[in-house]
């Protein structure tokens, strides 16, 4: 679905991302597990056009969407969950979930029902304003708000970054959730433990340059993974 082929990014001299190439197959959980610095963020940004390339191409369904602007590549079905969730703190539930699905022109009530359905404690909250809510809310709103764009693919940065522990497990039900659905992940998370075990793929980056690949479950037994973010 997702192809990345020697994608390098440069942040003023620095080169963040170092000709990393690879692959999200459509219907999976592909996971990036590095340490703080590893160029993680700015994979997802540059994938998101947030941020533009120095070189290398990305793909998307076979067509190339490295040049395109934000909102092309959200209108394509890439959508990005932001690291801090980013909620409308002064928007309600409500209206947050509809700045969600901002490119559309047809009626959204199914879609609402949809993901209220999934995220119940939303329904109970949808004229509250979002900045009232739970961090561990504000998260299922960024995930319901994200899905309202109707996405192949959702990118996740940092989902349980700042959760308490017994709130983390939760926000990992969501991604499960929102994989049930249809919908292709590329997860980034600090907790490298969780996001193997839900993972069918990951990658390792390492200061930009990807240093290891394999699955979930390969990955969670090799033993200078589990020394180096494991333990």
């Amino acid at each position: 679905m997702l192809r990345i082929e020697d994608l390098r990014v440069n942040y003023g001299g620095i080169e963040a991302v170092k000709g990393i190439t690879l692959e999200v197959p459509e219907n999976e959980i592909v996971t990036i597990i590095g340490a703080n610095g590893a160029g993680k963020s700015t994979t997802l940004r540059t994938i998101a056009g947030i941020v533009k390339p120095a070189s290398g191409r990305i793909f998307f369904n076979g067509e190339e969407i490295t040049a395109f602007s934000p909102d092309k590549i959200v209108a394509r079905g890439i959508t990005l969950v932001p690291e801090g969730r980013r909620v409308f703190p002064d928007l309600t539930v409500l209206e947050n979930l509809k700045v969600g699905a901002y490119l559309r022109k047809d009626k959204l009530d199914k879609d609402i029902e949809w993901v209220f359905d999934l995220f119940p404690r939303l329904k109970e909250r949808s004229w509250q304003a979002a900045g009232t809510l739970s961090g561990g809310e504000q998260q299922m709103l960024a995930v319901a708000r994200a899905l309202m764009s109707r996405p192949k693919l959702m990118m996740m940065d940092e989902p349980s970054l700042g959760l308490a522990p017994k709130i983390v497990k939760g926000i990992f039900d969501i991604i499960k959730k929102a994989h049930d659905q249809g919908v292709t992940i590329l997860l980034i998370e600090q907790n490298a433990n969780m996001a193997l075990q839900t993972a069918n793929m990951a990658y390792v980056l390492k200061t930009g340059a990807l240093s290891m690949k394999g699955t979930g479950k390969e990955l969670l037994n090799n033993e200078e993974i589990r020394k180096a973010y494991l333990s």
